[in-house]
């Protein structure tokens, strides 16, 4: 590990704000290798040269060379002026990081698919070309795989071009990614299975708990750690009446993500726009519960998702001695307490039932057999010539079993 001294420029923020950023980026420092071993908070305008104030920025300074610390963090994204004047300000020992690179780093790190790795690597490129010019560490860390050789200023044009041309295929890939999913998406439509996705801060247990759901033989990586699901996973259930849902994973979310995540991540963030439903799966246990459920709530909000129906899944009740919230389920996917309460929620919210009869001649009782997964059958009237049955479910799975049993 590293030793890292993270810098806090506050303007507006209350103390318990501030507390809460400085805990969260301390865990994402350490998911690269960086501990924290001092903080330093100043309340000001942002400096043009340092961000912070010239007196603060010394004051770091000084402790850096006291402490041997090997990276200096920012809660503030750096314009390049920035990044230039505090490389040179702290010399080529010193890594200098603001924290939209230290989430970008973690998500380079956890890209496994083709796809995560087309998102992760656009994001960090868009990131890295308008700050090409005096960009020393920050080049070193972020530029590789374009075929960059040193920051040298005579090579930048040749570099500048690099990056342009590797941005514009990288969009042209991601479209054709986006372009898969959307053909995923409607065949989904049209095969009438309704989709759960899962939306929450990063850590709260999303796949886990789509694990517990899916049951053996499905099971997705789950670990104790920010961003571990980069790339969405889709897992059929089926519910306790036999029906089918699709349940969807996706990236987590976190306070203030860097817009070009955002715009990277476009592809798979897409996916909740089809949804049925989304299960927002909270952290009970998280001293910092309110600000990271209005983080989820905002980012669903700037994406349009707001108005979609949503079902609050409050999760790790097994650590958890509080009083229970009552405005959503409460649930230990780990120790897979309370689903069945957590999977009578989502039937009732899928499959809200009416009822009705059809006649079936004794040739088209395989027809119904199909739609079992869909619907229930309820009464069965036997006759001469065939079968009334009464089946409830959804209206639109009734409409269309029966237009297909009045086309028989």
């Amino acid at each position: 590990m590293e030793k890292g001294v993270i810098c806090y420029l506050a303007q507006e923020e209350e103390e318990e704000e501030i507390e809460y950023d400085l805990q969260e980026l301390k865990e994402l420092l350490r998911n690269v290798d960086i501990e924290t071993v001092a903080t330093v908070v100043q309340r000001r305008l942002p400096d043009p040269h340092y961000l912070l104030g010239p007196g603060k920025i010394t004051e770091v300074k000084e402790l850096v060379e006291r402490e041997k610390i090997q990276a200096v963090v920012f809660n503030r994204e750096l314009s390049p002026r920035q990044v230039q004047a505090l490389e040179d300000f702290f010399g080529p020992e010193v890594a200098v990081w603001d924290r939209t690179q230290v989430i970008l780093e973690i998500f380079r790190r956890r890209a496994q698919s083709r796809e995560g790795k087309i998102q992760v690597e656009l994001a960090r490129l868009t990131y890295l070309y308008p700050r090409l010019y005096g960009l020393g560490g920050t080049l070193s860390r972020l530029g590789g795989g374009v075929g960059t050789r040193g920051p040298g200023e005579t090579k930048l044009e040749v570099l500048r071009r690099a990056l342009r041309r590797r941005i514009t295929e990288l969009r042209r890939e991601l479209e054709e990614v986006r372009a898969s999913r959307d053909l995923l998406r409607r065949h989904r439509q049209r095969s009438g299975i309704p989709v759960v996705s899962l939306v929450g801060y990063t850590n709260a247990g999303k796949s886990t708990l789509l694990n517990a759901l899916a049951g053996e033989g499905k099971e997705v990586l789950a670990e104790d750690r920010l961003f571990a699901t980069l790339d969405p996973v889709s897992r059929r259930v089926i519910l306790p009446s036999g029906r089918v849902f699709l349940l969807t994973d996706t990236v987590g979310f976190i306070k203030d993500l860097p817009p070009k995540l955002k715009e990277a991540f476009k592809a798979t963030l897409e996916e909740l726009e089809t949804a049925d439903l989304l299960l927002h799966v909270i952290d009970l246990t998280s001293p910092y519960l309110d600000e990271q459920q209005r983080a989820v709530e905002s980012l669903l909000e700037e994406l349009g998702l707001a108005e979609k129906p949503i079902l609050k899944v409050y999760n790790k009740v097994d650590r958890y001695t509080g009083i229970l919230p009552a405005d959503g389920v409460v649930i230990s996917a780990l120790k897979k307490i309370n689903l069945d309460q957590l999977l009578h929620q989502i039937e009732a919210r899928l499959f809200p039932e009416e009822e009705m009869e059809l006649f079936l001649p004794f040739t088209s009782l395989g027809k119904l057999e199909k739609w079992r997964e869909r619907v229930r059958v309820v009464a069965e009237e036997y006759g001469s010539e065939g079968v009334k049955v009464t089946v409830r479910g959804r209206p639109e799975d009734l409409a269309r079993l029966r237009v297909q049993v009045a086309g028989q």
